[in-house]
Order: structure tokens, then sequence, then C-alpha cells
């Protein structure tokens, strides 16, 4: 059995994985700010877990072995996608990519990452802390 297989990792590890992929796809639309007719891209998954974690009241089970039957769902299979917006234009040469507003997600983005992080830490510290019993 592994200690960090749990839901709640799992998740974890999903967002720092959508985290570092909305770096990505910010930076390339940063990076193609002057270029004629690029349609900027973002990085959909918090919509997508809310939407697949459901009702919070939902009963939901813990599988210990893999031929057990899923309850409800935990929303940890959840992966990040990329979203182009081709519906909307900023400038003049049909690009839409304002670079006020990609600096403001990238900032928030990396707020979000090192949160992320600093959970995992956490965890990590915590399950040593218990395996050690904080010696």
């Amino acid at each position: 059995m592994s200690l960090l297989n749990g839901a709640s990792f799992n998740r974890l590890e999903n967002a720092i994985s959508a985290s570092e992929m909305r770096q990505r796809v910010i930076s390339n639309n940063i990076a193609n700010g002057d270029t004629p007719n690029f349609k900027r891209s973002e990085v959909q998954f918090e919509e997508m877990l809310e939407q697949s974690m459901g009702n919070s009241a939902q009963l939901s089970g813990r599988r210990t072995y893999a031929k057990h039957i899923p309850i409800g769902n935990s929303g940890t299979d959840v992966q990040a996608k990329v979203v182009t917006d081709s519906s909307t234009v900023m400038n003049n040469n049909a690009n839409n990519v304002d670079i006020d507003r990609e600096m403001t997600l990238l900032a928030k983005n990396q707020l979000n990452y090192n949160f992320y992080i600093q959970q995992v830490n956490h965890e990590v510290k915590m399950m040593k802390t218990a395996i050690t019993g904080g010696a």
C-alpha cells in the first residue's frame, strides 16, 4: 500500500500538473502577444474538478483493491485541458491577448502553485512525523 495514493494527494498532484500546464499556456500567450491572428488559450481544471466532485453530500467510497466496485466519485481522475478562445478580438490584428490580464493570471498561478507545493510538503511532513514519532 502506498501512503501517497489517497484521493486528497491525487487531487493535489493533478492540481500541480494543471498549474504547470497553465504556466506554459500563459507564457505562450504572453510570447505571442503581438502575433497577428493569434488566439489565446487557457487551462480548465478547477471547474472540471468541481463538476466531477458534484454534490458534497453525495456518498463516496475509497477503493483499497482494484477489483472493488467504486462508490460515488472522488474527483481524483480529473485532468486539465487547454481551451482556445477564438471568439474574441483584442487588437486590430485579430489577436486577443491582453498582456495585463495574462500577467495577472501568471502571478495568480504562481501563488496557487506555491500553495499546492506547500500542501504536498505538509502532507509528507505529517507522514514522516507519524512514522518517526516526531524524533
